[in-house]
């Protein structure tokens, strides 16, 4: 989908903003399930280091074009949206596809599409369970397999998976997400190793409860569900295993994603960097 923000950009110098040199400044980074939260927070970050973007997930495609030319007024450079849906393992190779062919290389691959259900697990429903794997692994899988020809190509490659606590710990009733998150975490350890002589890194980030709009909705709800107030469901409830208490950030999490995708991470791989306010700690 090209808009407004990618046709005056095509031929956008690679030192924007009055031509200083950012970290990212040059590379490509593709951002799943980007379109809000913590993925639009990360692309947002990466853009700032002069990254260009791409975006992907769903939403109304006039919210979605205010996002893209956002980034561009911000940061100056181009935001680029796909609409691959990545339970669909054909739209997400069509998807590399394109970026490589317009772009001409991926540096910078940020896995952060996501789903949940919460069920017993005698009673989670079997087709939520392969949504929730199709979407939060194997959806990675794909990513990063189609990419790493370009990383090693040119010899440069970034990959954040974002986990999450449950990648490390579990919780009853999440026995999808705590799988799927499990296994994003082997995984990236092996494509860390096959990676390492080939400057090419994947690392995952497992933050605790992250405060986005979706996030703030639940607090609504669950206040009315147990008719207690918005600060005994944040502090009790939701925050329950986080010894700080207080959410991460989309911007904490967008600052370690871009740290890791620049130079001065380039040692840093094969880790599972927790931002849990100490929650995996216990």
């Amino acid at each position: 989908m090209t808009t407004e923000a990618t046709k005056r950009n095509e031929d956008l110098d690679v030192y924007p903003k009055g031509g200083e040199i950012r970290n990212l400044t040059g590379r490509v980074a593709l951002v799943t399930g980007s379109t809000s939260g913590i993925g639009l927070g990360i692309a947002r970050k990466l853009a700032e280091q002069g990254a260009r973007v791409v975006l992907n997930g769903f939403g109304p495609a006039d919210a979605i074009a205010r996002e893209q030319n956002a980034i561009f007024e911000a940061f100056g450079v181009p935001a680029a949206y796909s609409a691959a849906d990545m339970s669909k393992p054909e739209a997400i190779a069509g998807m590399i596809a394109e970026i490589v062919d317009r772009e001409g290389r991926l540096d910078i691959v940020v896995n952060n599409a996501g789903v949940q259900h919460v069920a017993p697990i005698n009673a989670f429903p079997p087709e939520k369970w392969d949504l929730i794997l199709a979407i939060n692994l194997t959806a990675a899988f794909h990513t990063i397999r189609l990419s790493l020809p370009s990383m090693y190509a040119n010899g440069f490659g970034r990959i954040v998976n974002i986990a999450s606590a449950h990648g490390l710990v579990a919780s009853p009733f999440k026995s999808a997400y705590v799988a799927a998150k499990h296994g994003l975490l082997g995984l990236t350890k092996t494509v860390a190793l096959e990676g390492a002589e080939k400057n090419v890194t994947c690392n995952a980030i497992c933050p605790g409860y992250v405060f986005t709009p979706l996030v703030e909705a639940q607090i609504d709800d669950q206040a009315r569900a147990h008719n207690i107030s918005r600060e005994a469901v944040i502090r009790d409830v939701l925050l329950a295993q986080q010894p700080n208490k207080r959410f991460a950030t989309v911007e904490e999490i967008g600052e370690l994603t871009a740290f890791l995708c620049g130079p001065n991470a380039a040692s840093i791989t094969g880790a599972a960097l927790p931002v849990d306010g100490g929650w995996t700690a216990h």
